[in-house]
């Protein structure tokens, strides 16, 4: 579930807030890669920055490390949350970026395939404007088993039979 702009911008410091905008959709469809690139690996920095602060928080609070704080990490788990999202966004845009270049590659290599295949000379004739007769069919040899008449359907009628009996022993 998302957060709204307003609970975004209420959590996040002045000099944080124009990044995480461009972290959103309109804005970030209208970035490059390098761009994109950049965006995330500060918000990677900023997100693996406030992790650490929680942890130390709450090592202090235990007694286990120094320094740190008795302030509460609510609200820094909240911008690591805004953080995290806008990362997630971004990286899928990043995905969406490397998949495109990595289509039109492979795009681009097959068109090279494909002509190099056709360039290549004939090893053998045409077919012709139709196909010939081709090869003709040999009649099975192999003699089939006859059954008796009598043979079948009698096992579905000793199936019957014994489901009967069966029955009838009650």
């Amino acid at each position: 579930m998302g957060i709204a702009f307003v609970h975004e911008h209420g959590i996040l410091a002045e000099d944080e807030r124009e990044p995480i905008e461009r972290s959103h959709y309109p804005r970030l469809g209208e970035l490059g890669r390098d761009e994109v690139q950049a965006l995330a690996r500060w918000l990677r920095e900023r997100r693996n920055r406030a992790r650490d602060m929680i942890r130390d928080r709450r090592r202090a609070r235990r007694g286990k490390g120094g320094g740190g704080g008795a302030n509460s990490e609510r609200r820094l788990a909240a911008k690591k949350q805004v953080y995290a999202r806008a990362l997630a966004r971004v990286n899928a845009r990043l995905d969406l970026l490397v998949n495109e270049v990595r289509i039109a590659r492979n795009a681009a290599r097959l068109r090279k395939a494909l002509e190099r295949n056709q360039a290549r000379p004939r090893h053998h004739p045409g077919s012709g404007a139709s196909a010939d007769a081709g090869m003709s069919s040999r009649p099975n040899r192999k003699v089939r088993p006859t059954i008796h008449g009598a043979r079948i359907g009698s096992v579905s009628q000793q199936g019957k039979t014994a489901q009967a009996m069966h029955d009838a022993r009650g």
